[in-house]
């Protein structure tokens, strides 16, 4: 069951949700089944950071898309 990102189409509200099967989903605001599917972020996890990690600069609050929400990354 993975989970997609949407927008919709209708109200601009974006979000994401389990798919199951076939199942056509609807946008949590408006009801709307006109959505357009988002590229997804992903997060990775390492023991260790890598080279290129340990000298990366964090974006704002919130824009690395850790799916635990704004704040929650180990760079804050």
């Amino acid at each position: 069951m993975p989970i997609f990102e949407y927008a919709c189409l209708d109200c601009d509200h974006r979000f994401e949700t389990l798919v199951r099967g076939e199942a056509t989903p609807e946008c949590p605001s408006c009801h709307g089944a006109r959505l357009q599917k988002q590229l997804s972020v992903f997060a990775v996890s390492s023991a260790s950071p890598t080279r290129a990690h340990a000298h990366a600069t964090p974006g704002p609050c919130g824009s690395c898309g850790d799916p635990r929400g704004p704040g929650a990354c180990a760079y804050n």
